[in-house]
Parts: C-alpha cells; sequence; structure tokens
C-alpha cells in the first residue's frame, strides 16, 4: 500500500513538473546513463565468451564519451561506471534527484540462438502476454539483500502489481515513445539490424522514474553472430551511434 501511495505521488509531481516545463520550454540538460545489472547480477550470458552486464558497461562508457565529445552542454551521469551492484530502485532514485531529463537503460536480450534484433521498451499500460521481458528484467530484485523492504509489496511475479502500475500512465510516456522510435528507426535504417519494435513494459526501473525514460535490448547475447557483434569494436561503435543520434534527434525535436 505504501509503495501504491508513493507511486501516485510521483505521477502527481510529474505531472505538475510536466506543466512548467512545457510553460517555459523544454530543454535537454541532463542525461542519466544506466549500464544494466552489474556485480553479482550478470544478467543475460551466452555461455560462451560474454555476459550481459559486461557488454552494458561498454556501450554505456563509449556512449558516455561521444555525448561528453559532441554535446558538452548535456550533463552526464552514470549509474555505475565499473563492475559493481547497484540495486534497481537506487538506479530511478539516481535519476529522480538529478532531475533529469532522460534516462537511458542498456541491455542485451536472449532467448534462442536464432533470436536477432533491437528493442526498446518504456513504461506504461501493456498486456498480460507482454510481461516475459518485464518479469526478466525484474527478477534482480530477488537478488538484492533487502529488497522485501526497498520494494514492499511489489512483487515482479504477481500480474496484479503490474495492473496497478499500468492504471497509473506515466505522464513522460509521450517522450519516450518519441525518443524509443527514433533510436529503433537508427538501428534498423543505420545499422540494418532487425526491428523487434517499441513495447511499453512494466519494468520497474522504468516505472519509478520521474522523466521519459527507455530501457535498450541492443542485441541478442543468446545468439552467437549477434554477441560476436556487440562485442567487437565496429558493432559497439555502430550502436552508439544509433543512440546518440536518436538523443541528437529528439533533443533538437523537443526543444524547437
Amino acid at each position: 500500500m505504501v509503495l501504491k501511495i508513493r507511486f501516485l505521488i510521483c505521477v502527481l509531481f510529474s505531472f505538475l513538473f510536466s506543466i512548467c516545463v512545457n510553460a517555459q520550454g523544454y530543454k535537454l540538460k541532463t542525461i542519466v546513463i544506466d549500464p544494466g545489472h552489474g556485480g553479482n547480477k550478470p544478467g543475460a550470458t551466452s555461455g560462451i565468451f560474454s555476459v550481459e552486464k559486461n557488454v552494458a558497461l561498454a556501450i554505456s562508457l563509449k556512449l558516455n564519451e561521444k555525448i561528453n565529445a559532441e554535446m558538452p552542454d548535456v550533463n552526464i551521469i552514470l549509474t555505475r561506471n565499473k563492475d559493481i551492484d547497484v540495486d534497481l530502485y537506487r538506479r530511478a532514485e539516481i535519476a529522480n534527484k538529478a532531475k533529469a531529463d532522460l534516462f537511458i537503460s542498456i541491455h542485451c536480450n536472449s532467448a534462442g540462438p536464432e533470436s536477432s534484433g533491437t528493442e526498446t521498451l518504456v513504461a506504461g499500460s501493456h498486456r498480460l502476454n507482454e510481461q516475459n521481458a518485464a518479469l526478466r528484467e525484474n527478477e534482480d530484485i530477488k537478488l538484492e539483500k533487502n529488497y522485501k523492504k526497498n520494494y514492499e509489496d511489489f512483487d515482479p511475479n504477481q500480474s496484479e502489481t503490474f495492473i496497478i502500475l499500468s492504471l497509473m500512465k506515466n505522464v513522460f510516456r509521450d517522450k519516450s515513445l518519441k525518443i524509443a522510435k527514433y533510436i529503433q528507426n537508427n538501428f534498423t535504417n543505420d545499422n540494418k539490424r532487425v526491428n523487434r519494435g517499441v513495447k511499453e513494459q512494466g519494468v520497474l526501473v522504468l516505472q519509478r522514474c520521474g522523466m521519459p525514460a527507455v530501457l535498450i535490448e541492443i542485441g541478442f547475447i543468446s545468439n552467437p553472430k549477434e554477441e560476436e557483434y556487440m562485442n567487437s569494436e565496429k558493432g559497439q561503435t555502430e550502436i552508439v551511434n544509433a543512440i546518440f543520434k536518436a538523443i541528437k534527434q529528439y533533443k533538437k525535436e523537443i526543444e524547437n
């Protein structure tokens, strides 16, 4: 119940903040980059030579460098810059306390060896059969020492939790969808990747962010070809360029 009340307060605050933003002119000043997993939470693994936490960190560090070099007026905050464990609630907390204008979480997908492509997730309403990815990402909660205390009555395995969250749509949903579409278009058109689309799902770290937020699945680590691509210099450069281009497109549109 406490979590539900806090969530409603967060949404109300975000709504009031968005009114001020629209009235005064929106500027993209601070971006939080969130490398998924880390520490004792490796995330997905191919069982061959890499794990999700390391790939996500490598991409995030390169994205940070590129934005710093080409957008010096934008402040970048990393939720982690090395192989450490950062609880899911803490990642969103970092972004909220920094009053970030955009939250980007980097992850790798996992399924069969033939699965391929990229997809970008945003918080929002969703159907029950779309919960697989959300459940997988939220599974890290149970690896945290005090997860029952930190997340109170949030149980990633109960569909009721997702239904409650979906009743209150994030006021930044439209902006999240906007940049998510740019990201997917760039992956498809520039990098020639398989487009798995933009999806609204109940990933907790996105639900708790009081700003436009996306979670990018940059490829399937379970697919040997995509694993090699995501670990290569060429692949990482292409992925970073696609995301960076989307940020530029997003920044230009919302500031104009």
